[in-house]
């Protein structure tokens, strides 16, 4: 299972990170006015630091992870090439043509598209497929807030809806939306999906003061990545 934590945007959030468990580390650009929106030249200095661990690392060093609303294929690529970046999350709106243009610019990125969800509705349901043929690898399940925000909205979604939104996907997904550790226990059936391939977290992954804590986003992979006990059968 992997762990991805979003909303880096220093070298010393990318040790906690790592050093904490992050398998994927978030780095914002192109998000205009977002609390963690990177330039070009800090995406790259924040990406080279995920990829540099230190002498004392006990874990494989996190992979970085272009988070963006840019609609401009072209852009998106400039932007991971300049950066090193071979992850690409699309978390605007962007079309499946999109997509393409990127598998077709640099086959070898992961790209992985967010499905906004908002209470049980997708909004990208109708394109799933069109996604999937334009080349997506990953999709995130995430929620959208009642007055449309989207991203970092610390809102839960209902593991029923979940499922659905799986069964009607034929790739890996990752899950989102108000991940915490005490909110495991209601996404039993989730994860043990055979398609389940991880979480993605940025508000509970922080302390009161909304900086990154060690211990809960150490909490959140520890939960997480537990294998529920099955009890015996006389």
């Amino acid at each position: 299972m992997l762990l991805k934590v979003c909303g880096a945007t220093s070298r010393r959030d990318i040790a906690l990170l790592g050093a904490a468990g992050a398998d994927l580390i978030g780095l914002w650009h192109g998000i205009p006015g977002g609390p963690a929106d990177l330039t070009t030249g800090r995406l790259t200095a924040l990406a080279t630091a995920c990829r540099t661990p230190g002498p004392a690392a006990a874990r494989p060093a996190p992979e970085p992870v272009l988070v963006t609303f840019l609609h401009h294929p072209a852009a998106v690529l400039d932007a991971a090439r300049t950066a090193g970046v071979r992850w690409l999350q699309l978390h605007g709106y962007q079309p499946p043509a999109v997509v393409a243009a990127l598998k077709r610019g640099w086959p070898e990125v992961t790209v992985v598209k967010v499905l906004h969800v908002t209470g049980d509705t997708c909004a990208e349901r109708p394109l799933l497929a069109s996604y999937e043929r334009a080349g997506t690898d990953v999709f995130l399940f995430d929620a959208t807030s009642a007055e449309g925000r989207i991203g970092s909205t610390g809102v839960s979604l209902d593991p029923g809806v979940v499922l659905d939104l799986a069964e009607a996907t034929t790739r890996p997904f990752l899950l989102a939306g108000g991940i915490s550790a005490a909110g495991r226990p209601a996404y039993e059936e989730v994860a043990a999906h055979p398609r389940f391939s991880g979480v993605d977290v940025d508000t509970a992954a922080r302390d009161a003061a909304g900086g990154f804590c060690a211990g809960r986003v150490a909490a959140i992979r520890r939960t997480w990545r537990a294998v529920p006990e099955v009890e015996e059968v006389a």
